[in-house]
C-alpha cells in the first residue's frame, strides 16, 4: 500500500531515474576513489580540493567558498584542509579584509601534485563516463543535471 502512494507522488520513471542517478554516482566515485589512491595514493577528495584551488582566482578560496565548490563531502572540510596542510599542498591565510575569514591556497607542491594526479583521474572519467554516452547523451545529461543543480542553489527556485 505504501509504495502505491509513494508513486502517486513521484512516478515510477522519475524513482527508477532517481536511484540510477545515485547508484551511477555511488559507483563512479567509489571507482575513481581507488584508481586515484591506488595509481597516486591520492584521496578523490584531495583531488577534488586541488582542482577547485587550481580554478579559482590567484588558486585560492576562502573555506567558506571552498566548502561550497567541494563537489563531495562537505562535512570535514576543515580537517581535509588541515591534512593537506599538514603534507604541504595547501595553506592557510588570512582574509586582509575580514579577520573571521580565512583562505586556504594552493601551494606548489598542490599544483604539483594535481598534475601528476590529473592523467589517472581524467582516464578513469573518460573510462567509466564519457566513453559509455555519445555527444548528444553528454549534452543531455548536461542540461538535465545543471537544471537540478542551479535549482539547489540558495538565489534558486528550490533554495533556502
Amino acid at each position: 500500500m505504501a509504495e502505491r502512494s509513494t508513486t502517486r507522488i513521484v512516478p515510477e520513471q522519475h524513482l527508477a531515474a532517481w536511484r540510477a542517478l545515485l547508484e551511477a554516482h555511488a559507483r563512479v566515485t567509489d571507482r575513481l576513489e581507488r584508481e586515484l589512491k591506488d595509481a597516486q595514493d591520492l584521496p578523490l577528495a584531495w583531488y577534488d580540493v586541488l582542482l577547485q584551488l587550481n580554478e579559482a582566482p590567484d588558486r585560492q578560496l576562502r573555506m567558506q567558498e571552498l566548502a561550497e565548490v567541494v563537489l563531495l563531502s562537505k562535512s570535514g572540510l576543515t580537517r581535509l584542509v588541515d591534512r593537506m596542510e599538514r603534507a604541504g599542498l595547501v595553506v592557510r591565510t588570512p582574509c586582509p579584509d575580514d579577520r573571521r575569514g580565512t583562505f586556504a591556497a594552493l601551494t606548489q607542491a598542490g599544483r604539483q601534485r594535481l598534475r601528476d594526479a590529473a592523467p589517472t583521474h581524467l582516464q578513469g572519467v573518460k573510462s567509466h563516463v564519457t566513453d559509455l554516452i555519445d555527444e548528444d547523451e553528454a549534452e543531455v545529461l548536461h542540461r538535465l543535471l545543471r537544471r537540478i543543480a542551479d535549482a539547489q542553489r540558495p538565489d534558486g527556485p528550490g533554495g533556502a
